[in-house]
C-alpha cells in the first residue's frame, strides 16, 4: 500500500508541474507582450522621426518667410512715411483754408424758391 506521505509527495510534485506549466503559459504571453510592446515603440519612434524631420522643415521656412515678410515690410516703411506726411499736410492745407474762411467772415446768401413771405433762403457756408 501506498502510504500517506508517498500520497503527499505526488501530489506535490502534481501541484509543482501544474504551477510550472501555469508559469510557462504565462511567460510566454508576456513575450508576446513585450514583443508587440518593442514593436509599437519602435513604430513610435519611426513617427516622431519623421514628425521631427518635418517640424524642422516647417520652422526653417516659417523662418524665412518671416525674413521675406520683414524685408518686404522694410521696403513699405517709406512709402507708409510719405502717405503720412502728404496726410499731414492736406490736414494744415484744410485747417489754414478754415482759419481764413473763418477771418472773412463773409456771409453768402443763396437764393432759392421764395417762400410764402417773399424772403430768401439764406445759407452760412464756414
Amino acid at each position: 500500500m501506498v502510504s500517506m506521505i508517498e500520497w503527499s509527495v505526488t501530489i506535490a510534485a502534481i501541484a509543482f508541474v501544474a504551477l510550472v506549466v501555469f508559469l510557462i503559459l504565462t511567460l510566454r504571453k508576456l513575450m508576446g507582450t513585450l514583443a508587440e510592446t518593442k514593436e509599437t515603440l519602435s513604430d513610435a519612434r519611426k513617427s516622431v522621426n519623421t514628425i521631427t524631420d518635418e517640424a524642422e522643415e516647417l520652422i526653417h521656412e516659417a523662418n524665412e518667410i518671416s525674413a521675406d515678410v520683414k524685408g518686404k515690410m522694410e521696403a513699405v516703411d517709406p512709402l507708409i512715411e510719405s502717405v503720412h506726411d502728404v496726410g499731414d499736410m492736406l490736414h494744415d492745407v484744410t485747417s489754414s483754408i478754415k482759419n481764413r474762411a473763418a477771418l472773412k467772415d463773409s456771409r453768402k446768401t443763396v437764393h432759392t424758391q421764395e417762400t410764402d413771405e417773399n424772403k430768401p433762403l439764406r445759407i452760412k457756408l464756414k
